[in-house]
C-alpha cells in the first residue's frame, strides 16, 4: 500500500499471511514527507473479521459476492442500451486531457506524460484509459499493473488487468496485503507488502463491500432483465407474425368436449407440423367441424411492451449517468436539449469519473516516481464544456479583488516562478 517510508498496517499481520505475503522493507521516497507515525484504524480487524478473515485464514484469496460474468454477458455483451452507456462513457472519459502538475509548475514534457502516451507496446493512452474506465462502470474495479524497471522508478510498461480474474487477499487488519489474479487455473500473486505497489486498485463506493467496489451495472441488473425479456418477446412476436398464442377449443355434435386419443395425437401433430414456428408464420388454420380457434393472453398493444422496454432503457441510462437522448432512447430531443444534455454528461457523469482515476494513477505513479505530482482533467480542452469555461475564464479575469495568483488558482493553475 502507499505508505511512502512509514511502516505499513500490512506489517504487523505478515507472519500471519504465509510465505507469500513477505513484508519487505518500505524505503523513504525522496520529495515526499513521511508522518511521523502510523495509526491503524480501530475498526480494521472487524473488517477483517466481518469478511471471514480469521487468523487460520489471513493470505487467502477474498472473492465478492457476485458473478460480473453473467452480469457482463446480459448486460453489455446482450443489450444495447448497456453497451452504448458503456462504451459511450468509457470513450469519452478515456479522450480528456490530462495535465500533469505540481505544486510549482505545470508541465509540457514529464516522464509521467510519456508513459501515459503510450503505457505499453500495444496500447495507446486512449485504448489504455477506455479500457480501465470500461472494467471500473462494468465490475465497479479498476486494476492497473506496473510492470517496474530493473534500475527501479517509473513503471516501464502499465497494464490493465481483467476486473473478474482479480482477488483481493485481505490481512488480519483488514487492509489488502496481496492481489490474486487467475487465468486458467493458474494464479500469480502479487504483493502489496512493499514499496512501490505492483497494483493501483480503483473501486467504486459500495455500501457493503469493504474491498470491492458497486457497479451501475449491478444496479441497472433489473432494468437490463426487462428490458432483455420485451427484446425476446418482441422477437418471439415477429417469428409467429405478431400473434399471440391461443387455444383450440373442441365442442362435438353430441355437446361433448372430448377428443378420442386419435384425434388429439393427430389435431396436435397437424399443428406442429403446420402452424408452428417462424416458418409457419401467418399460414391459415383449417379447422373441422367442432374445432374452434380462442385467442389467449394479452395483445401486444394491452401489453405496451414498447413503453416498458423504453422505460427499463432509461433506468439502464440513468444507471450509467448518460441522458436517454444521447444513447438514441426516444424522448425530448430537440437541438436546445440535446446541447445541454451533452453538457450535463460531461459536468456531472464523465469529469467526476475522470477527475476520481487520475488523481488515483498520480498518486500511485508519484510512489514509483518518488515525488509528488498530479494528474487531472483539463476541462478547457473539453468542447462540449467550452462555453462554461468562457464564462468562468471571463469571470475571474474581470475580478479585480482577486491578484493574479488567486486568479491561477481559481482557474486550477500552478503559480507562476517567483511570485
Amino acid at each position: 500500500m502507499r505508505w511512502f517510508g512509514r511502516r505499513g498496517p500490512q506489517e504487523d499481520g505478515a507472519a500471519l499471511a504465509g510465505p507469500e505475503a513477505k513484508v519487505a522493507p518500505v524505503a523513504p521516497s525522496a520529495g515526499i514527507a513521511a508522518p511521523a507515525e502510523w495509526k491503524a484504524s480501530a475498526a480494521g480487524r472487524l473488517t477483517a473479521g466481518a469478511a471471514g478473515v480469521t487468523q487460520g485464514a489471513v493470505g487467502r484469496a477474498l472473492w465478492g459476492g457476485r458473478e460480473p460474468a453473467v452480469l457482463v454477458r446480459a448486460g453489455f455483451v446482450g443489450n444495447p442500451v448497456g453497451f452504448r452507456a458503456v462504451k459511450l462513457v468509457a470513450e469519452a472519459a478515456a479522450a480528456v486531457p490530462l495535465v500533469c502538475q505540481d505544486a510549482v509548475r505545470r508541465y509540457e514534457a514529464h516522464p509521467v506524460i510519456d508513459l501515459m502516451r503510450r503505457p505499453n507496446p500495444a496500447q495507446g493512452r486512449a485504448e489504455l484509459l477506455e479500457a480501465l474506465f470500461g472494467q471500473l462502470l462494468l465490475s465497479g474495479n479498476g486494476y492497473v499493473e506496473a510492470v517496474a524497471p530493473d534500475e527501479g522508478g517509473l513503471p516501464a510498461e502499465l497494464h490493465v488487468l481483467r476486473s473478474d480474474r482479480m482477488s483481493v487477499v485481505p490481512g488480519p487488519d483488514g487492509w489488502p496485503v496481496a492481489y490474486d489474479y487467475a487465468v486458467g487455473g493458474r494464479r500469480h500473486r502479487f504483493d502489496m507488502t512493499g514499496s512501490p505497489d505492483p497494483i493501483c486498485h480503483i473501486r467504486s463506493f459500495h455500501p457493503q463491500d469493504d474491498h470491492y467496489g458497486l457497479s451501475p451495472m449491478q444496479a441497472a441488473a433489473t432494468a437490463i432483465e426487462v428490458h432483455n425479456s420485451a427484446s425476446q418477446w418482441s422477437r418471439a412476436l415477429l417469428d409467429n407474425a405478431a400473434r399471440p398464442s391461443g387455444a383450440i377449443v373442441y365442442r362435438g355434435s353430441d355437446g361433448q368436449g372430448v377428443l378420442s386419443p386419435d384425434q388429439y395425437d393427430r389435431l396436435v401433430s397437424e399443428m406442429e407440423t403446420h402452424h408452428q414456428g417462424a416458418r409457419n408464420a401467418g399460414r391459415p388454420m383449417l379447422l373441422e367441424g367442432g374445432l374452434d380457434w380462442k385467442p389467449m393472453g394479452f395483445s401486444p398493444s394491452d401489453m405496451e411492451f414498447h413503453e416498458t422496454k423504453l422505460a427499463a432503457a432509461r433506468e439502464v441510462a440513468m444507471a450509467f449517468g448518460v441522458p436517454p437522448m444521447l444513447i438514441g432512447i426516444p424522448g425530448e430531443a430537440t437541438y436546445a436539449n440535446y446541447a445541454e444534455a451533452n453538457r450535463a454528461f460531461y459536468r456531472l457523469t464523465v469529469l467526476p469519473l475522470v477527475t476520481r482515476v487520475a488523481a488515483a494513477l498520480g498518486w500511485w505513479l508519484s510512489e514509483h516516481l518518488g515525488e509528488e505530482v498530479d494528474l487531472k482533467p483539463d476541462p478547457d480542452q473539453i468542447p462540449a464544456l467550452a462555453a462554461e469555461r468562457d464564462q468562468q475564464w471571463a469571470r475571474v479575469s474581470a475580478a479585480s479583488f482577486l491578484t493574479d495568483a488567486e486568479k491561477r488558482a481559481a482557474l486550477g493553475l500552478p503559480p507562476l516562478k517567483g511570485a
